[in-house]
């Protein structure tokens, strides 16, 4: 990972905390079906910032950031429904949300600042 780079570190981490939450989810409350959904769409964000971090061109750095947006966004979905189904309880559903709120922010901010700087 490269020094100082503040999606890629918070994508990252998100990731680590999805596949954790999964594991709990699967473990403690024996659910599969929106827990893998998370899980798939939780780890696809930082897989498609690091992708974007390795941009071939800025429209290809775009694409990339803007396929993490929609990531992120469906995996607050998921956490939403898990939430909602009373498979997370507030404290667990709240700080995973969050964060993914301001990843989702992050992201958005820095695909609207590389659009402006064309």
């Amino acid at each position: 990972m490269k020094k100082d780079n503040a999606v890629l570190d918070k994508s990252f981490r998100f990731a680590i905390r999805v596949i954790r939450l999964y594991q709990h989810l699967i473990d403690s409350k024996k659910e599969f079906v929106l827990s893998k959904q998370m899980l798939r769409s939780g780890t696809s964000i930082g897989a498609n910032v690091r992708e974007a971090d390795n941009a071939e061109s800025k429209a290809d750095f775009i694409h990339k950031l803007g396929i993490a947006q929609k990531e992120t966004d469906e995996t607050m979905y998921w956490l939403e429904l898990l939430k909602e189904t009373d498979y997370l309880i507030g404290h667990e559903f709240d700080s995973i949300h969050q964060d993914a709120n301001e990843l989702l922010k992050l992201i958005r901010s820095i695909i609207i600042t590389s659009k402006n700087n064309r």
